[in-house]
């Protein structure tokens, strides 16, 4: 994929109600981690890798021990869906 200018987040009610779930350390890590996302999707920090089992969702690193799930949308658009626990988080990607 190529690298697209101008990308733009798309929070689902599910991202920001799981976001309210994680501790200040954790929500500060995951705004540097976004902002990354935004200016370079392939950046190694993120490990971003597609989800077995899926058409088109991603997850990436928050941290050790948590993920975020996302998908690409139209117009240089990256619909988040969810943050958590890396096992909470990729169950129901």
């Amino acid at each position: 994929m190529k690298l697209r200018e101008g990308l733009k987040l798309t929070r689902t009610e599910r991202f920001k109600n799981s976001v309210l779930d994680l501790d200040p350390r954790t929500r500060e890590k995951l705004r540097k981690q976004l902002g990354i996302l935004i200016s370079n999707p392939r950046h190694p920090s993120l490990g971003v890798k597609k989800i077995k089992g899926t058409k088109s969702i991603f997850e990436a690193r928050v941290n050790d021990h948590h993920r975020f799930t996302f998908e690409y949308g139209e117009k240089n658009e990256i619909l988040l869906r969810v943050v958590g626990p890396h096992n909470s988080a990729l169950k129901k990607p």
